[in-house]
């Protein structure tokens, strides 16, 4: 059986640990690695790598950090199709979703390659008699990152881009079920001329996380994954004293308006609620049927259910691919049979989809006449289950999604503009689309929700990204008077 090892001080590192998780092949159900799960013992010996390398890194030129960033960015665009595969292989997204995830992920990098301007100061001259006064923006140190599987190029990327280009060095820990994507990033960044030990990478479960969060030599810590888990990282790091943005779990609502476009309405809700199997925080779970759209919608959602192609994300004509493991999968099928005992109607059943033998497949499945009681409403399925909650008007589906415990995204569908205008600034969540029902920050803006989907002051990458990565310190000068000076300084002063 293949073993996937960690990587630290700049090559792959066998540690001592005996533990061992399986790496599965979702599209066939077969294993296709072990992973070793690291003991406190290699956790250590990652931060202690990356302690190491930082007083060397920090004083790296800001021109030579984009220097190898530009050529990590080089590598990583041309080798993307290499990347996106390996993704697929762990996963089981599509190829054509991993490579979409690559590019959400380059775009991060390449926002890190302007580094030298991102961290520019100020500065304030004559604040009083022969006094000035400017800011910097310095590294904190060592930093980690603690990452999902359901993007294991693209969130690292969100992370240790920006962390690595304000000179930081980074651990990071990945998710274990799909981990050989972040040794490939971490391989090719060395290709790029990145110093061993500016980013070591230890694989694990539960005790690796919390060896980590626990090292006093860590300064700050990132994190995406469920709200229990983020609230309990933030809370056990904070407590330390260390520096956190948590990034919780979602229940994204898309409001359908009575006059939205109904093909274009449904189109959105099928690639949004579907794609990558609905394994994304970003994912629309819930749509919300305002009035009289509500049955032509239901309609035309239902009717392009059957026609998406459910395989092999390595297929060329597969349109959704496997869930991640047996146990995700048999967990979001048990939703189809508490929705329909709760009384939702159950209108399309993915366990019904033609769906091909072995892997761990489950078809698109989608529910009608939804109430906020429900537990296929208020939980965070995280799969190919498309919940639809009728409501009366604007106002109730404004309430809807503001009472909801999640703030991560939501997205409107209408023609009406003042009421666009209207819901971006009523709707209490992080991230808004109009007429997009994917709202994901380019990168030049910052990704995060509110409520319990963010622990933490600021959002992930971006603008924010640098605020996270570096702490600012403010001096003031005061220099004498080279026209009163005593020492001969060689040239003749005049004021």
């Amino acid at each position: 059986m293949r073993r996937i090892e960690h990587w630290i001080d700049g090559g792959v590192f066998a540690g001592g640990g005996q533990r061992v998780g399986p790496v599965w092949d979702p599209a066939a159900g077969t294993q296709q690695a072990e992973v070793a799960l690291g003991t406190p013992a290699e956790v250590a010996a990652a931060v202690s790598s990356a302690q190491a390398a930082f007083p060397g890194w920090r004083a790296t030129p800001l021109s030579r950090r984009a220097e190898i960033l530009f050529a990590f960015r080089e590598l990583l665009h041309a080798r993307r199709d290499e990347v996106a595969a390996v993704v697929t292989s762990e996963h089981g997204k599509t190829l054509p979703d991993a490579l979409g995830e690559v590019s959400r992920g380059l775009e991060n990098v390449e926002f890190a390659c302007g580094i030298p301007q991102l961290l520019k100061g100020e500065f304030s001259e004559q604040v009083s008699n022969g006094v000035d006064v400017f800011s910097i923006r310095q590294p904190l140190g060592v930093v980690a990152g603690i990452t999902p599987f359901n993007f294991p190029v693209m969130v690292p990327l969100w992370m240790l881009s920006g962390a690595i280009a304000c000179g930081n060095t980074f651990v990071l820990k990945p998710s274990e079920k799909d981990p050989s994507a972040s040794l490939w990033l971490a391989a090719a960044l060395g290709e790029a001329g990145l110093p061993p030990g500016v980013l070591n990478v230890v694989h694990g479960d539960r005790e690796a996380v919390e060896a980590l969060i626990g090292s006093p030599e860590v300064a700050a810590v990132s994190f995406v994954g469920s709200t229990p888990i983020a609230r309990s990282i933030y809370e056990t790091a904070t407590r330390a004293g260390k520096r956190v943005q948590a990034l919780g779990g979602a229940k994204n609502h898309m409001v359908v308006l009575p006059d939205a476009e109904i093909d274009l309405a449904a189109d959105a809700a099928v690639s949004a609620g579907y794609g990558s199997a609905g394994e994304r925080c970003m994912a629309v779970s819930v749509v919300v049927a305002v009035g009289r759209v509500a049955d032509p919608l239901v309609d035309a959602i239902a009717a392009r259910l059957p026609k998406l192609r459910v395989g092999p994300g390595t297929a060329p004509d597969s349109e959704m691919g496997p869930l991640v493991t047996a146990e995700h999968r048999d967990k979001v099928a048990s939703y189809l049979d508490s929705g329909r005992s709760a009384g939702a109607e159950l209108v399309v059943d993915g366990r019904s989809h033609d769906l091909p033998a072995g892997g761990f497949y489950l078809g698109p499945s989608l529910f009608d006449r939804v109430e906020p009681t429900m537990d296929v409403y208020r939980d965070e399925i995280f799969g190919p289950v498309l919940c639809v909650v009728r409501v009366g008007t604007y106002e109730d589906a404004l309430r809807l999604v503001n009472d909801n415990a999640y703030g991560n995204g939501t997205a409107i569908f209408t023609r009406d503009g003042g009421a666009a205008r209207r819901f971006q600034f009523d709707c209490q969540v992080g991230m808004v689309g109009i007429n997009v029902p994917i709202p994901v920050p380019v990168a030049s803006y910052s990704f995060g929700g509110w409520k319990d989907s963010l622990f933490g002051d600021t959002h992930m990458y971006g603008p924010d990204g640098v605020r996270f990565y570096t702490r600012s310190k403010v001096v003031t000068s005061r220099w004498p008077d080279p026209s009163s000076s005593r020492v001969d300084l060689g040239f003749p002063v005049t004021r």
